[in-house]
């Protein structure tokens, strides 16, 4: 058995690659809207606040606070930062990218399993943190320390105002799909791990060129085993007297007919 790290073949049939496109496209576009439409702020600060009214976390005026005192900012919690907000933009142009490149090379057959685990490592670890950032810890305020976001660990209705339960409800909507694309990305990973791990298609001819040089022995079999006739040689014949007497015996002039 040779292992080919690189020019491998996917251990199931070609149409079970467009199955998991589906969904990773729809979670792909639904990510460019919900991480789009909240850049650059449109409810970070306000559920931070609404979670800060409720005592759930610490409260944006830390950083007022800091301002007016002369002192130095505090390190604003992963959750709340534009840091967070501009990453989850990038990596969903990132992936769009990726889905692209991904079904241009599978049409032109060098969508090969090391460049699919490649990918969808580096995918993986994007969401993964971009997970853990959306539900991450707020431990700025010590009197109300919080180890998951609130408007992830409770329901949208502990907040009275209903743009804050509405903003709650994106922000839910927006991590669950977050969560969903981790997992389209966690099962193409195993997948072209799963593919690249020793089989019996190890054996299997991988290049085309060989499929090529197989059909073309395959075609000169065929040809030498019919009745078809070799090609005449090219090369001049030897000329004798007797050669010239049977060329114009087979001529079979017409005046040598009624001699």
């Amino acid at each position: 058995m040779v292992y080919r790290p690189i020019h491998r073949q996917w251990r199931t049939p070609k149409r079970a690659f467009y199955i998991p496109l589906i969904f990773e496209l729809g979670a792909t576009v639904g990510l460019l809207i919900l991480f789009g439409i909240a850049q650059p702020d449109l409810f970070r600060t306000q559920l931070w606040q609404a979670g800060a009214d409720l005592n759930f976390n610490s409260s944006p005026v830390l950083l007022l606070y800091a301002y007016a005192n002369h002192e130095p900012l505090p390190q604003i919690p992963f959750v709340w930062s534009l840091m967070l907000t501009n990453f989850n933009v990038a990596i969903s142009v990132i992936s769009l990218f990726v889905l692209i490149v991904k079904l241009v090379a599978f049409i032109m057959n060098v969508w090969f399993p090391i460049i699919c685990t490649v990918f969808y490592v580096v995918l993986s670890a994007l969401y993964a943190t971009s997970v853990y950032g959306q539900a991450g810890p707020d431990n700025l305020d010590p009197d109300f320390p919080s180890s998951v976001a609130w408007y992830i660990a409770k329901p949208c209705t502990v907040a009275a105002n209903q743009s804050i339960q509405s903003s709650c409800r994106v922000a839910k909507g927006t991590f669950a799909t977050t969560v969903f694309m981790l997992a389209v990305c966690v099962f193409n990973l195993g997948y072209g791990i799963y593919s690249m791990l020793p089989n019996e298609l190890d054996n299997a001819p991988q290049d085309s060129d060989d499929d090529d040089a197989g059909s073309f022995n395959k075609e000169t079999k065929i040809w030498e085993m019919g009745n078809i006739p070799p090609t005449p040689r090219t090369g001049t014949m030897p000329y004798t007297p007797r050669t010239m007497a049977f060329n114009t015996l087979d001529r079979q002039l017409p005046l040598r007919q009624y001699r």
